[in-house]
């Protein structure tokens, strides 16, 4: 009878259930086809009324640009050049002239050249402002001027640029470019292996296994793997780097989403090379994604210490979904979770503050996690490194130099007017971080702390007249105070500046198989890294 009893019950729970999971589903289908015809009617009305010509695909264009930048940055439309672009990140081959480059509304920027490849050959450097593409001008063109320089291999490309205020040309011939996943590895010591993995497309695992068996055979009995820098890519290539270490079965990561089918756990599926070397991971601010998919999974299965600097904070899944017209829509489909359970994505896009700007989880909000062997690790923005290096830490002022390119543009100007001709006795002095002090107030450099923001904000409140004149003036004062000591803080951040300088100015000199090298016995996370591992009683003890 009870049984029974029972029955009666859970069967109207489910009726009810499905009802409202019914209704849910008619109610959002219907307000979805609501909005698109109210829309499409508002878009015809436009294009056929509006007193001026109108371009309907531009209005389109950003009409979609605006509706996704209400979502998160990782959330875009992607028109056939976009999608040709995104696949050729993946598979790292494309033709071209074999060079990172920027673009700005009226020119292109050099960033940098590949070393052999057409760029390089033909004397393009880091900072050459390109002008003209062919016949077109880049000021004219409204699109990507970037894909201008893409085409077929042997094609031919005439370029116009400007460099140290002067005009150039020259002729490029394009070439098939092949973007290693791992652009440099080789030995710290005899016992040390040393490996940079660059970005995650679909050569990431099959290179840094070849790298692994080949300097295994060379000796090494530990090893460093370099993510700094790394800003992700596929989810299933970090995965199958993370195989490498850790044994075939192992859960790695895990996809919650509102959409059923994109809850996922991912397990490593293949026979490991080493899963008992001892590994040391490096990371920094600019590590994500599935950089710290990896430095996350190995340091939760207690597999790897993890040194460095705190990680980026993405842990944000997106899935390119086919439209019509070869476009496509890169969407975020979930959020990604390590072995531990943590989700260490920084920024709440759902939320914003007054300004727009998406809110970053305070560290006072912190959830705590164990690892495999019981270590406390947390999440709410990135992955914490379990030993700290205090020259890869960023701030403000930092972040703010680079965004700005005020960092780009003091090499820029330092290669050409400077000789460096050996890399190993190659230093970045005290009286150049004057010059560079120097060169950032020249600049017109300017950035607004969250302090100015507040106190300007306080400023223009109509209250602040009943204060009186005096607190008025303070304030005033305050505020010009802080503008003068934002130039004095650069000597509080002196070695982490010197130290992106120094980067920066290395690459033009030696490419970056130089800065690689000059790493291996200048670099102070490297160092560290391999006394780590040097100090056997320490790593294990970590690893506690």
């Amino acid at each position: 009878m009870k049984k029974f009893l029972n029955r009666r019950i859970v069967f109207p729970v489910i009726a009810v259930c499905l009802f409202f999971t019914a209704t849910s589903f008619k109610n959002d289908f219907f307000e979805i086809a609501k909005q698109i015809e109210i829309f499409t009617t508002l878009f015809k009305e436009l294009n056929m009324n509006y007193v001026d010509e109108t371009n309907p695909a531009e209005l389109m264009d950003g009409a979609i640009k605006e509706m996704l930048s209400n979502l998160d940055p990782y959330t875009v439309y992607m028109n056939e050049q976009d999608v040709e672009e995104y696949k050729m990140k993946n598979t790292g081959e494309y033709s071209g002239i074999g060079a990172v480059v920027r673009s700005y509304r009226d020119k292109l920027l050099i960033v940098e050249p590949y070393k052999g490849y057409p760029a390089d050959e033909a004397g393009l450097k880091a900072g050459d402002e390109i002008l003209k593409i062919g016949d077109v001008r880049i000021a004219d063109f409204k699109d990507n001027a970037g894909e201008l320089l893409q085409g077929a291999v042997n094609s031919s490309v005439d370029i116009t640029y400007k460099r140290q205020g002067k005009t150039h040309q020259t002729t490029l011939t394009r070439k098939e470019i092949d973007v290693d996943a791992v652009p440099f590895y080789g030995k710290i010591n005899d016992d040390t292996g040393y490996i940079v993995l660059s970005r995650f497309n679909r050569k990431a695992s099959g290179q840094t296994r070849e790298a692994l068996e080949d300097l295994e055979s060379q000796g090494i009995k530990q090893l460093v793997l370099d993510l700094r820098g790394n800003p992700g890519g596929l989810l299933t290539e970090a995965i199958d780097v993370t195989n490498l270490f850790v044994p075939k079965g192992e859960a790695i990561v895990t996809t919650k989403s509102k959409v059923k089918k994109f809850n996922q756990e991912f397990r490593t599926r293949k026979k490991p090379v080493d899963t008992e070397i001892p590994l040391v991971v490096l990371i920094n601010g600019r590590s994500a994604s599935a950089s710290e998919i990896v430095s996350g999974a190995l340091q939760d299965l207690d597999r790897a210490v993890v040194v460095g600097a705190r990680s980026f904070g993405k842990g944000l899944v997106q899935r390119p979904l086919k439209l019509t017209y070869g476009t496509q829509l890169k969407v975020t489909i979930s959020r990604y979770y390590t072995p531990s359970g943590r989700c260490i994505q920084a920024l709440d896009y759902a939320h914003r503050d007054e300004n727009g700007h998406a809110v970053r989880t305070d560290a006072s909000q912190y959830n705590a996690f164990k690892t495999r062997k019981g270590r406390t690790v947390y999440d709410g923005g990135g992955i914490t490194p379990d030993l700290e290096v205090k020259t890869l830490k960023q701030n403000k002022i930092i972040r703010e130099l680079l965004t700005n390119h005020v960092i780009f543009d003091y090499a820029t100007n330092y290669y050409y007017t400077r000789k460096v001709d050996d890399l190993q006795s190659f230093s970045f002095t005290d009286n150049d971080y004057e010059d560079f002090k120097k060169f950032v107030v020249q600049s017109g450099f300017n950035y607004e702390t969250e302090v100015e923001m507040l106190l300007k904000k306080a400023a223009g409140n109509k209250e602040m007249e009943l204060l009186g004149t005096q607190v008025q003036q303070d304030y005033q004062k305050l505020l010009k105070d802080i503008e003068k000591s934002k130039i004095t803080a650069l000597d509080n951040y002196k070695k982490e500046l010197s130290k992106e300088i120094e980067d920066e100015i290395i690459k033009r000199y030696f490419y970056r198989e130089g800065l690689y090298s000059y790493y291996l016995s200048h670099d102070e996370a490297i160092v560290a890294a391999s006394g780590l591992l040097k100090d056997r009683a320490k790593y294990e003890s970590l690893l506690k």
